[in-house]
Formats: C-alpha cells, sequence, structure tokens
C-alpha cells in the first residue's frame, strides 16, 4: 500500500470555503475546475485515498490555509468541462476523450487562518511549492516533512 502523501489545494471562498465543505454531504465536494495539466497530472498520477490536504482560501483578502481535508476518492472525469453555461468549460475538450479530471475532497475540519507571510516566517518551510515565486498553481504536494511542522508547530 502506497504511503500517505500530502497536498495542498487551492480554492476560492466564494466558490467552496472550507465551511461550504463543511456544510456539504458527508463533508464531500467533487473538486472541479482544474484547468492547469500539471495540477491535473497531480490528480491522475499521485493522489491517492486517505491523503492529506491543507484546504487553501485563494483569489480573497485572507489567501492561506483554513482547514484541513482528505483525499476521499472518486477520480473521475469534471463534467463542467462539457458545460457551456459553465465558468470551466472547456470547447476543446472532447466527450469521447476529455482532458479534466476531478477527486472528491473531504473536509476534515477547519482551523486557524495561516496566511503565505505567517509561513514564510518558518525556515522549515522555506522550500514549501506554493511559497516559491511565480508558483500559481491550484494543487502542489507537500513534504511529510512540511505536513508535519504544519500541524505540530502551527495548527496544534
Amino acid at each position: 500500500m502506497p504511503s500517505t502523501q500530502y497536498w495542498l489545494m487551492k480554492n476560492e471562498p466564494d466558490e467552496y470555503s472550507i465551511d461550504h465543505a463543511l456544510n456539504a454531504p458527508d463533508q464531500c465536494i467533487a473538486w472541479t475546475g482544474v484547468r492547469n495539466y500539471q495540477a491535473r497530472n497531480f490528480m491522475r498520477d499521485q493522489m491517492q485515498v486517505g491523503d492529506g490536504v491543507l484546504y487553501w482560501h485563494s483569489s480573497c483578502a485572507e489567501p492561506g490555509i483554513h482547514g484541513i481535508a482528505r483525499i476521499a476518492g472518486n477520480l473521475r472525469v469534471d463534467p463542467t468541462q462539457f458545460d457551456p453555461a459553465d465558468p470551466y468549460y472547456d470547447p476543446k475538450s472532447p466527450p469521447d476523450k476529455p482532458r479534466w479530471l476531478l477527486v472528491d475532497v473531504q473536509a476534515v475540519k477547519k482551523t486557524r487562518y495561516v496566511s503565505i507571510a505567517e509561513l514564510r516566517e518558518h525556515k522549515a518551510l522555506e522550500n514549501m511549492r506554493v511559497l516559491q515565486r511565480g508558483n500559481r498553481l491550484s494543487i502542489t504536494p507537500v513534504t511529510p516533512e512540511e505536513w508535519h511542522y504544519i500541524m505540530d508547530t502551527l495548527l496544534k
């Protein structure tokens, strides 16, 4: 059995905040709208049920960690790519060879807010992908060391 991996997944809070996720049935949401090939490949090739997730609010007044979640499974085709009324519609993605996938994410708990500035204060986190210049991916891996440091130091 593969070992647990860890991820940082960004979501806009006006679309799906940690509060929305905690109030969803079984606290599960379909993580739709990923339109970057590298982020899609992380979901497709590396994510496993049970992996830990730092739930990150983005494109908002307080970007940063707002909760903890886990990958709940069900890697499947993202239906939003086929809906012309959806903001994530992709007219170049044919139904017989879809480009975009989604996973189900289950909210575990809301945490205190941890800002980018606070993460940058900790030397143990200096190589975190979300803190690297120019990183705009909506899904990035988090090393076990980074995950445990955040859990034990910032979110205990």
